[in-house]
C-alpha cells in the first residue's frame, strides 16, 4: 500500500532508481520507489559495466552476484573491415575490476531489485506520477494507481524517469541538446562470429557503424546506425549490417534473432541537476549515443551519489546545503561522457574518403603508444572520472558510506 508521507519518492525503478532505492535502504532512510510499468525490464537494452561502476557499486552489496550472471572481457577493439585500428586491453586497468563486465541491463535490474527485497524494500508498480509541485516545505506528487489518484508528500522527490521525465519538466530546467539523424539498431542474436567470443569489437565502415559484443549466455549484442530502420529488425536486416559493416575475410553468419528495437538517439544535458527539493539522474538529466557503453553506467553512479548525501542529510551527517555537491560532481562527469561518446559517434559517422582515411590513420597512431591506450581505457572504464564520484567529507558525524563496510567483498577472478 501507498504511503502518503516519505523522506524521499523516487519516480523511476530503472537501474538508477533502484540503485539509489538501495543506497537509501542501507542508510536507513525511508522512501517511496515507483514505476508505472507492472514489471521490470524483460529486454537486455545496455549490455555493459564499467570498472568504475563496479567501485561505485561496492557499498550497495551487488557486485558479487553481478559478478555471477556475466561475462568478463579484457579486449575493445576498433576496427575498420578486417583491420583493427586500435586495441585496448582492460586487463591493465587499475582497478579491482579489470574487465569490461558484460551483462543484459534486465539481468543488472533484476540483481538490483532482489538486493532491495532482500532489504525488506518495496517497489510500488503500476503506478504513474502524473503531476509533482513543491514548496519551502517539501514536494507533492499526485499519483495514478490502478486508476485512482492519490497524493504522496515527500521532502525530496527524484527523477529516474527516463528522457521524457516529468520531474525534469515540473522543475522547468531546459535539456539542451539535439537528436541525431537516422536511428539506432539494437538486437541480441547467436552468431557464428570470427572475431571470437572474447572482444567488444566497434567497427567502422562507410554504410555506418556496429559494435558487436558478447554476452554471457553465448548470443551477441549488435547495435549499428541505420538510416531508415524498422520497427524490430529481424535476421535478414542484421545479417545485412554485419555483411556490410564487419569483416570480409570470414564473414559473420547470424543464426537466430533473441530480440531486437530500433531507437532515436539525443545528445542532450540538463542545465542543472537541481531545482529546491526535486532532483534529476540517469535519462531524466543526460542521454547520449551508445558509442562507448557510458549511459547506464553515468546513471548509476548519479544514483549512488545522490543516495550518500540524501542519506548523510536525512540522517544529520550534513548539511541541507551540502545537496549541492551533487550537480557539483555529476553534471562534469556527465558533460565529459557526452563529449566521449560524440566524438567516437562522429568518428564512426564519417562518410568523407578523405576523413575516414585520416580517422583510421591517427587511430593506427595511437595503437602505437601504450600512454595514449591507458588514457583512453581509463576514459571508457569511467577511472578516470573517479574524483567525480567523491563526495567529500561530511562536516557532521561520518556519512553512511564512510561508517559502513562494504557489504561484500569483490570478486577478482575474471575471465575471457
Amino acid at each position: 500500500m501507498l504511503p502518503e508521507t516519505t523522506e524521499v519518492l523516487i519516480i523511476g525503478a530503472g537501474p538508477t532508481g533502484l540503485a539509489l532505492s538501495i543506497a537509501l535502504h542501507q542508510a536507513g532512510v525511508d522512501h517511496v520507489l515507483i514505476d508505472k510499468l507492472a514489471h521490470g525490464l524483460q529486454t537486455s537494452r545496455a549490455g555493459v559495466i564499467h570498472a568504475q561502476t563496479l567501485e561505485s557499486l561496492e557499498p550497495l552489496g551487488v557486485t558479487q552476484r553481478l559478478s555471477e550472471l556475466s561475462v568478463k572481457l579484457e579486449n575493445f577493439a576498433i576496427r575498420d573491415r578486417n583491420r583493427a585500428l586500435l586495441k585496448l586491453d582492460f586487463g591493465k586497468l587499475p582497478s579491482r575490476y579489470p574487465y569490461l563486465m558484460m551483462l543484459p541491463q534486465n539481468l543488472t535490474e533484476q540483481v538490483f531489485a532482489e538486493r532491495i527485497a532482500t532489504l525488506g524494500g518495496v517497489i510500488h508498480r503500476e503506478v504513474e506520477a502524473v503531476a509533482v509541485v513543491q514548496d519551502s516545505d517539501g514536494a507533492r506528487v499526485t499519483v495514478v494507481e490502478h486508476g485512482s489518484e492519490k497524493l504522496i508528500s515527500a521532502r525530496y522527490v527524484v527523477g529516474a524517469d527516463g528522457m521524457q521525465s516529468l520531474v525534469r519538466k515540473s522543475t522547468g530546467i531546459e535539456f539542451d541538446g539535439e537528436a541525431y539523424d537516422g536511428s539506432f539498431v539494437l538486437a541480441d542474436v547467436r552468431l557464428d562470429w570470427p572475431v571470437g567470443p572474447t572482444e567488444v569489437s566497434l567497427f567502422f565502415a562507410p554504410a555506418g557503424l556496429v559494435v558487436v559484443a558478447p554476452l554471457p549466455d553465448g548470443s551477441y549484442r549488435v547495435v549499428a546506425t541505420m538510416e531508415d530502420a524498422p520497427e524490430k529488425p529481424d535476421v535478414v536486416d542484421i545479417q545485412a549490417l554485419l555483411d556490410s559493416r564487419g569483416p570480409t575475410t570470414t564473414r559473420a553468419r547470424v543464426l537466430d534473432l533473441t530480440w531486437s528495437s530500433r531507437f532515436r538517439v539525443h545528445h542532450r544535458l540538463v542545465r542543472a541537476y537541481r531545482k529546491d527539493r526535486l532532483f534529476l539522474m540517469g535519462d531524466a538529466a543526460h542521454v547520449h549515443s551508445p558509442a562507448g557503453g557510458q549511459g547506464m553506467n553515468t546513471g548509476i553512479i548519479d544514483a549512488v551519489v545522490l543516495g550518500q548525501l540524501l542519506g548523510d542529510v536525512v540522517n544529520g551527517a550534513r548539511s541541507e546545503a551540502e545537496l549541492d555537491h551533487y550537480e557539483t560532481l555529476r553534471r562534469p562527469a556527465a558533460q565529459e561522457v557526452l563529449d566521449l561518446a560524440g566524438r567516437m559517434t562522429e568518428m564512426a559517422l564519417a562518410r568523407n574518403p578523405v576523413g575516414r582515411f585520416v580517422r583510421n590513420l591517427a587511430l593506427s597512431v595511437v595503437n602505437l603508444s601504450p600512454f595514449l591506450k591507458r588514457r583512453i581505457a581509463l576514459k571508457l572504464s569511467g577511472l578516470s572520472r573517479a574524483l567525480l564520484a567523491r563526495l567529500p567529507a561530511p562536516a557532521g558525524k561520518p556519512g553512511f558510506f564512510d561508517r559502513a563496510k562494504p557489504a561484500e567483498k569483490p570478486n577478482l577472478k575474471h575471465a575471457a
